[in-house]
């Protein structure tokens, strides 16, 4: 159901795109624009995962650096079935993670020091689960897919100002330009960030899964809600077209379930993962992870934090 919806906003994007594009310029003009912005994404695509990764300071470890952090991920990858992603860790107090890379072949991982430092070792499992299962769904190429179209969608809009008001295939003329500019790419963001929830809600799921327990992931996401809202994270304020790349909204006031936000409220999903728990399935036996397990590693004393 998840890929069909996603499907679904990929096929209206592209129809939106399409129809720009011929009240435009015809066949032409929106051939010529798709494939300006198609060169633009492949770029983007091929080396926005090392861009991101320097954005945010990322350094990568291996099991000498942070060995209960790399032998967590090497265990969740065997579940899953996946090539071992490179792992980063990047310092920033706010709990959070986010997954890169054009394919499972060639994958990185990063969670912060925040997340590390105040998440119990089951929690972190989830967490680096959920991840994994972006990988795994190929959710960076879904995302790339979904960008090159609203990059294109964008870039139409912005020709309308040159050519659109005597364009004959704009019954509208310079009103209809206008609402092209306007309109246009923000319908495109909204089925950006729509598609972007979808894979967060299908991403919960396999990371499920893959840990062998659904509570892990529900209770972290609960704890690092929180965090989210008491610690800032300066860069992704700073770089907020990033945000979606996170397993929680690293930007203040970012919490609501609505057209505007990329992603999910932080309470339906943990009811989905509740059910989840509850529902016959293969998980691992087990209660949910505590609270405060006691978990010391390489990263700091144990799960505790200044927002709970």
């Amino acid at each position: 159901m998840n890929y069909f919806r996603t499907g679904i906003l990929l096929a209206a994007m592209t129809g939106l795109f399409l129809a720009i594009g011929f009240m435009l310029g015809g066949e032409a003009g929106m051939a010529i624009a798709f494939l300006i912005a198609l060169a633009m994404n492949a770029f983007a695509y091929w080396n926005s995962d090392k861009a991101v990764l320097r954005m945010y300071g990322a350094r990568e470890v291996g099991p000498a650096e942070a060995p209960e952090y790399y032998a967590t991920v090497q265990q969740l990858v065997r579940r899953a079935g996946l090539p071992m992603p490179k792992v980063y860790i990047m310092d920033n107090d706010q709990p959070n993670a986010f997954a890169t890379g054009r394919n499972p072949e060639n994958a990185a991982v990063a969670a912060t020091t925040g997340l590390l430092r105040y998440l119990s070792k089951e929690e972190i499992a989830g967490v680096m689960a959920h991840e994994l299962a972006h990988v795994r769904n190929r959710d960076t190429l879904i995302m790339t897919v979904t960008a090159t179209i609203a990059g294109a969608v964008s870039m139409l809009a912005n020709f309308a100002f040159f050519f659109g008001g005597s364009s004959r295939n704009n019954p509208l003329g310079i009103v209809g330009t206008i609402l092209i500019m306007i309109l246009a790419p923000l319908a495109a963001a909204l089925v950006q960030m729509a598609i972007s929830r979808t894979r967060e809600y299908a991403a919960d799921a396999g990371g499920a899964e893959i840990c062998g327990n659904p509570l892990w992931l529900a209770n972290a996401l609960e704890r690092m809600e929180r965090g989210a809202m008491a610690i800032d994270n300066e860069e992704a304020e700073a770089n907020p077209a990033t945000a979606h790349m996170f397993i929680i909204n690293p930007l203040h006031g970012g919490t609501m379930d609505n057209l505007f936000s990329t992603h999910p409220n932080t309470a339906n999903r943990v009811q989905r993962l509740r059910e989840l728990a509850g529902s016959a399935g293969p998980w691992d036996s087990g209660a949910a992870a505590p609270r405060s397990s006691g978990v010391t590693g390489p990263w700091g004393s144990g799960p505790t934090g200044p927002w709970g």
